[in-house]
């Protein structure tokens, strides 16, 4: 007997299909887990206050479709552990009751949403091992989440992650030391005093040389190197000439 073909459900099938997402509060027949704020639970009743929806460990494709933002009274989102890629949907802010928002193990990518931060009852959030990149969002809950939340997402930056973001959203790297020297409050750059005392000696011997040549006239030694060269050369020319003749 053969394996009936396995193929992925794209994400589309969650609001194409007639059997429309409802909420799982509704009605239960039967024990349900469900995974959410990092622990899987198991429900034994029949439930209605509670409103989850775990979609994780699935073969999801394709973007999230934007109409989950429409459950205003959803508690508990898990879509992880699929493929999910594309864009973190900015309707997600208007799911004003989530408790818990689990997207890690996906392929999203671009930035969390800002209005995200709006979501004032979310307690749990896991976006890690995604493609998500720029600066992490601040205030409200996004206060409350540690590293745990944005790893294995190499283009995060931002607290609470120990990567700061420059103005473009990318990493700023430290300036290099300056070579100073402090004396009495008075800093002077190291580099320019080199120079400076260079040019200092510098001085110092050329006015000497200067000085012992007026005070003592000629310098004979370079006048007797200069008379001998040009000697030499005179006397080869002398030479030259006789042989050619």
């Amino acid at each position: 007997m053969k394996d009936a073909p396995k193929e992925k459900l794209p994400g589309s099938y969650l609001y194409k299909t007639d059997a429309r997402v409802r909420y799982v509060y509704q009605y239960y027949q039967s024990p349900v887990n469900v995974t959410m704020k990092r622990l899987e639970l198991e429900f034994l009743k029949n439930l209605d206050i509670l409103t989850a929806m775990d979609f994780s460990n699935n073969l999801f494709t394709g973007q999230i479709p934007k109409e989950l933002g429409d459950l205003f009274s959803l508690q508990v989102l898990n879509l992880s552990h699929n493929s999910f890629a594309g864009p973190i949907p900015l309707s997600f802010a208007n799911m004003v009751a989530l408790e818990s928002l689990d997207l890690s193990s996906n392929k999203l990518s671009g930035r969390i949403p800002s209005k995200l931060t709006n979501l004032t009852f979310l307690s749990v959030l896991d976006l890690s091992k995604n493609e998500l990149v720029g600066p992490i969002p601040n205030g409200n809950q996004f206060s409350t989440f540690d590293n745990v939340s944005y790893s294995d997402n190499l283009g995060f930056c931002g607290t609470p992650l120990s990567r700061q973001c420059s103005t473009l959203g990318e990493r700023t790297p430290a300036p290099p030391a300056p070579m100073v020297r402090e004396d009495e409050g008075f800093v002077i750059p190291f580099i320019w005093e080199v120079v400076m005392m260079g040019y200092g000696c510098g001085t110092v011997l050329g006015l000497s040389f200067g000085y012992i040549v007026f005070a003592t006239g000629k310098p004979w030694w370079i006048v007797r190197i200069v008379e001998r060269d040009l000697q030499t050369k005179f006397t080869k020319w002398v030479n030259n000439r006789t042989q050619s003749k």
